[in-house]
């Protein structure tokens, strides 16, 4: 059985970001931060696991590897997991949910193991199993190598505690950071969605602008372990806001879509930098402002929307974009290559098929115009 003082922390993101993801958590000061297939690793301590879930925007969770060791048949499995350090980590008075997947092992039923697992568990921690624990155990069987980690984050870091009014088909948090981020954008120009719906895409480059902390408003699944300090996690949140003179500009043609923003971004405390306000595709107007980002998530037609009759609101759009936002760049989210190419958008470059929604959407970038 393998454990070290300092622990394997795994960020899982959709495929095809990792190395945007990697490229944030190098800049919170993860150095050896590396992509993987799903995410990015790094080597760290218990204050690492917390900060990294308070400040990473592109992270959707954060695994922390507790340790090891090889299993050959159903019986030594059942006898290292009692003898696995479970105290270490979990407490006895909180419930865990147990998830096993079994890959090219002589322990090949996922279920039996899980069974042998949670018995190990109740019976040497005296921990209560439950289908709904916040507290995850992630158990991996691969060529006989049993790996064990904990899911520190609990429910998807997507869901920063602030965001109650939501859409049709909206973006996650998560995947808006990494496509922010994908076109360049750091904090420091302004952004505009002329298609903003909740309000993600504005609300989270205003909260990047100002510093504020990605979780900062909600719980974490780390709370309930043993290696928890309060104290110590306390002094790892920040409150004051960076100086950002800029705004950041959201509009959309249903009204009710441009109140629910307003709503997220004052829970969000950005509303004194963003502004909201009703507007179709063929209204929009250019921000009084220095030239900055436009991105924008407009309907597939694969779940909302007509596709025939999309191709000429993304002409529209494009034709818009080419007529009053020049020196702008944009950042088009779609699943269809033809409706992005639909826009007209000179230089149009797209990025890899990322999953989202149960598709595959591209980020299209085209600019400066």
């Amino acid at each position: 059985m393998t454990q070290t003082s300092t622990k394997t922390i795994f960020l899982a993101c959709p495929p095809g970001l990792e190395d945007i993801l990697r490229d944030e958590a190098q800049g919170l000061g993860w150095a050896d931060a590396h992509s993987v297939p799903g995410g990015v690793e790094f080597e760290g301590d218990w204050p690492d696991v917390w900060r990294a879930n308070l400040e990473l925007r592109g992270a959707t969770r954060v695994l922390v590897r507790i340790g090891s060791f090889l299993a050959f048949h159903p019986a030594q499995l059942d006898k290292r997991s009692r003898k696995f350090p479970w105290g270490e980590i979990l407490r006895s008075d909180v419930p865990v949910r147990v998830d096993v997947v079994s890959k090219r092992s002589k322990i090949y039923h996922a279920g039996a193991a899980k069974q042998r697992i949670e018995r190990a568990i109740t019976e040497e921690l005296g921990a209560e199993i439950s289908a709904e624990a916040a507290v995850s155990i992630k158990v991996r069987i691969d060529d006989n190598t049993v790996t064990i980690s904990v899911d520190s984050s609990g429910e998807s870091l997507h869901k920063r505690g602030h965001k109650e009014a939501v859409g049709k088909a909206p973006m996650r948090e998560t995947l808006a950071a990494l496509f922010l981020k994908s076109c360049g954008y750091d904090g420091t120009q302004a952004v505009y969605d002329p298609m903003c719906g909740s309000g993600t895409f504005v609300i989270e480059a205003a909260e990047m602008a100002l510093g504020l902390q990605a979780g900062r408003s909600r719980e974490f699944a780390f709370e309930q372990l043993a290696t928890f300090d309060q104290d110590a996690f306390e002094a790892l949140k920040t409150n004051e806001l960076q100086a950002a003179n800029l705004r950041f500009f959201g509009s959309d043609r249903n009204e009710g879509a441009i109140a629910n923003a307003q709503a997220n971004a004052e829970r969000a405390g950005v509303a004194e930098v963003t502004a909201f306000h009703k507007a179709a595709i063929s209204d929009m107007t250019r921000p009084d402002c220095a030239p900055g980002l436009v991105i924008v998530n407009p309907p597939y037609g694969a779940r909302i929307g007509n596709k025939k009759l999309l191709f000429g609101l993304y002409g529209s759009l494009g034709q818009k974009l080419k007529e009053d936002f020049k020196g702008w760049r944009v950042g088009i989210i779609t699943s269809d290559t033809g409706l992005a190419r639909a826009t007209g958008l000179p230089g149009l470059r797209n990025g890899p098929p990322i999953p989202h929604g149960g598709l595959k959407v591209k980020l299209f970038e085209a600019g400066p115009l």
